[in-house]
C-alpha cells in the first residue's frame, strides 16, 4: 500500500495545494489563531515562525504508540514553537522557547529521506500546524527522491479545517491531542478560548479523511486516526466528555491513547493542581470511563512505566 500522497503528487494536485498554502502565508490563517501577518516577508505571528520552518531535532523515536514505533521506530521531526501555549508543556524549551534552527525546504526534504533510510516506519511531523505549507513543499521534493512511507500529523489538535482540507490525500495518519472539554480550562492553561470547539471539528474532519486506524500484518499503522488524551489532575481534562464525544460522534473504534504520564513541566508549578503528578487512581478511573463510554481500542503501550511516575 503506497501512502496516499504518491497519487496526489502524480496527479499534480500536490503542486496546487502548495501554491494555495503559500498564498495563505501572505496573510496567515494557516491555524485558527488567524494572525494575518505576512510570513513570506518575515512578519511573525503567535507561532514566531516566518517563511522557513524551525526544526529542533529529528530521530527514529521509540517512545511513541506501538503501532507507530514497530521494530525500527517512528521518524520524528520536532518543529519548534506551537500555536498553543500550554503552561504544562513537556517540551517547553521547544514549543515555548523555540530551541532549534531554521531549515530550508530542501533540508527538510532531506531529513525525511534520512529517516526513511534509517528504517523508520513513518515520518512523524510533531507540532506541524503552523508549518503546513513548508511541509507540503518539502514533501514534493522528498517524493522525487523516493519517499514512500506514511506521514503522521502529530498535533495539539488546534487546527484549521481549511488547512486540514489541504492535507486530504497527503496525510495517512492523523494523531491529534484532545486536551480539554471545557473552554475556560483551555483558555487558562493553553491560552486559547475556543480550543474545545476547534478540536472537535478538527477530529471529525481528520476521521472523515482517513477513518479508523488500519494496521498491517505486523501491527504497524498504515492509515487512520489516533487520538491522544492526557489525564490531568483533578479531572481538568474532562475525560468522560472527551471519550463520550469520540465514541458517539467520531467512532467507537477510534484508537485512543489515554496517557498517564503527566508531570509538572514548564510553568505548571504556578497553576495548582497542575503542580502535581496524577495519582494512580486517576489514571485507572480514566481507563474505566473509556470502557464505560464504549471506546473499544485503548492504547496502554507504556502502562508498565506508570507505577514509577504516578504521584502519591
Amino acid at each position: 500500500m503506497f501512502p496516499s500522497y504518491i497519487e496526489t503528487y502524480k496527479s499534480g494536485e500536490l503542486e496546487k495545494r502548495i501554491e494555495i498554502a503559500y498564498n495563505i502565508l501572505k496573510s496567515c490563517t494557516i491555524c485558527p489563531l488567524n494572525c494575518k501577518v505576512n510570513r513570506l516577508k518575515g512578519q511573525l505571528g503567535a507561532c514566531k515562525t516566518g517563511e522557513l520552518p524551525i526544526v529542533s531535532d529529528y530521530m527514529p523515536h521509540f517512545g511513541e504508540e506501538a503501532p507507530l514505533v514497530g521494530e525500527s521506530g517512528s521518524g520524528a521531526i520536532f518543529f519548534s514553537y506551537c500555536n498553543l501555549r500550554c503552561v504544562f508543556c513537556q517540551t517547553y524549551e521547544i514549543s515555548h522557547l523555540g530551541h532549534g534552527m531554521p531549515v530550508s525546504i530542501k533540508e527538510l526534504a532531506g531529513i525525511m529521506i534520512t529517516l526513511q533510510k534509517e528504517g523508520c516506519h513513518n515520518i512523524n511531523l510533531i507540532t506541524p500546524s503552523h508549518v503546513v505549507p513548508q511541509i507540503l513543499a518539502a514533501l514534493a521534493l522528498a517524493i522525487e527522491d523516493g519517499l514512500n512511507i506514511p506521514l503522521v500529523y502529530n498535533t495539539g489538535g488546534y487546527d484549521s479545517i481549511d488547512t486540514l482540507r489541504l492535507l486530504e490525500g497527503v496525510i495517512d495518519i492523523y494523531m491529534p491531542d484532545f486536551k480539554y472539554w471545557d473552554e475556560k480550562i483551555a483558555e487558562r492553561f493553553s491560552k486559547v478560548k475556543d480550543y474545545p470547539r476547534v478540536v472537535k471539528a478538527a477530529i471529525k474532519e481528520m476521521h472523515r479523511q482517513v477513518g479508523d486506524l488500519i494496521l498491517d500484518e505486523r501491527g504497524i499503522a498504515k492509515r487512520g486516526l489516533i487520538v491522544r488524551h492526557l489525564v490531568l489532575p483533578d479531572g481538568l481534562a474532562g475525560t468522560r466528555d472527551v471519550l463520550r464525544f469520540l465514541a458517539k460522534e467520531v467512532s467507537p473504534h477510534t484508537y485512543v491513547n489515554i496517557m498517564g504520564h503527566y508531570r509538572p513541566c514548564g510553568e505548571a508549578q504556578k497553576y495548582p493542581p497542575l503542580n502535581r503528578r496524577i495519582k494512580k487512581i486517576e489514571y485507572e478511573e480514566a481507563i474505566r470511563i473509556a470502557r464505560e463510554e464504549g471506546i473499544s481500542r485503548i492504547d496502554q503501550t507504556h502502562t508498565h512505566l506508570y507505577p514509577m511516575i504516578f504521584g502519591e
